[in-house]
Order: C-alpha cells, then sequence, then structure tokens
C-alpha cells in the first residue's frame, strides 16, 4: 500500500454563490491578553445581504468574538441573524481567519481602505433555521471570502457543491 496511488474521489467540489453581504460593525472592543491571545469583540449593527436564492438584511444584535493570536493571525467568530425578504430567520456562526503581512495588517487596523487581495480572511458559515423554503442551508457547507473596512466587513458566501 505504501507505493500504491491511491484513488480519488470522482466528483470535483464546486463553488455556488450563495449572498454577497455587508456587516455594518461597531469599533473593536478590546478587552486585552487573555489565555488564548489578544480578545476582541466587534459588535454587528445590522447590513444587508443579496443572493441569487436569499436576500434580506442583517439584524443587529451579533458580534465577532475574535482572539489576535501571538503570530498575528485573527480567529474570527461570527454569530448573527439574518432576516430574509419574505420574514425567515437564520442562524449563522461564521467561523474563519484573517492573516497579512505586519504593514497591511497595521493599515486595516488603522481604518484604511486596503485591497482584500493583500490579506487572506477566509471563513466557513453554518447556518441553522427552521423556515422550510431556506431548510436546504441547514444541509449544505459554505465557504467565504471576506473584505474587512473601516466600518463594515464584506463576505462573498459560496455553497460547496
Amino acid at each position: 500500500m505504501e507505493n500504491e496511488a491511491l484513488p480519488a474521489v470522482s466528483v470535483m467540489p464546486g463553488l455556488a454563490p450563495l449572498y454577497t453581504s455587508r456587516i455594518d460593525i461597531a469599533a473593536p472592543l478590546d478587552l486585552g491578553s487573555a489565555a488564548y491571545g489578544r480578545r476582541r469583540v466587534v459588535n454587528i449593527l445590522g447590513g444587508a445581504f443579496a443572493g441569487p436564492r436569499l436576500s434580506g438584511r442583517i439584524l443587529p444584535g451579533g458580534a465577532d468574538w475574535q482572539i489576535v493570536r501571538s503570530d498575528g493571525v485573527v480567529e474570527v467568530d461570527a454569530r448573527y441573524t439574518l432576516e430574509t425578504d419574505d420574514g425567515a430567520l437564520i442562524y449563522i456562526s461564521n467561523r474563519g481567519l484573517r492573516r497579512g503581512p505586519p504593514e497591511v495588517i497595521a493599515r486595516l487596523g488603522a481604518g484604511e481602505k486596503v485591497d482584500a487581495s493583500e490579506y487572506y480572511f477566509r471563513t466557513t458559515p453554518v447556518f441553522e433555521t427552521g423556515a422550510p423554503k431556506y431548510a436546504w442551508l441547514n444541509g449544505i457547507i459554505a465557504v467565504a471570502a471576506g473584505e474587512r473596512r473601516a466600518d463594515a466587513v464584506i463576505i462573498t458566501a459560496y455553497e460547496l457543491t
């Protein structure tokens, strides 16, 4: 088995667009150094999302509970609620990583506009809803790319097909 080639799965995963969102955020609350790194909480003020199969608004009240690790990588852990245009509620837990060269991360921290190609910001949103029309979200794996702005985060999410 050691020199034997392993068979590949015959189905190559693809990406199907879910939505792009703008999440309006408050200034980060810096709780200081904690057991796992510097803890920050970024409160979500609202926002909107739009895509081919679902669109609506982001309800205020969620947050991103971040850890800034000693290596500079930010572990994001955002939890919030989507409300579709037809009134369905969808809980989202969005975990991931943001990293980049120290000078780029410093520019982001200063509120400068930085092109998203200069840093890595990827997440894995997980959805939960009781709305029959959107129950398909409960059974998918999604990935997303993010962009950090001074007062918002832009997330484009894709279903892994």
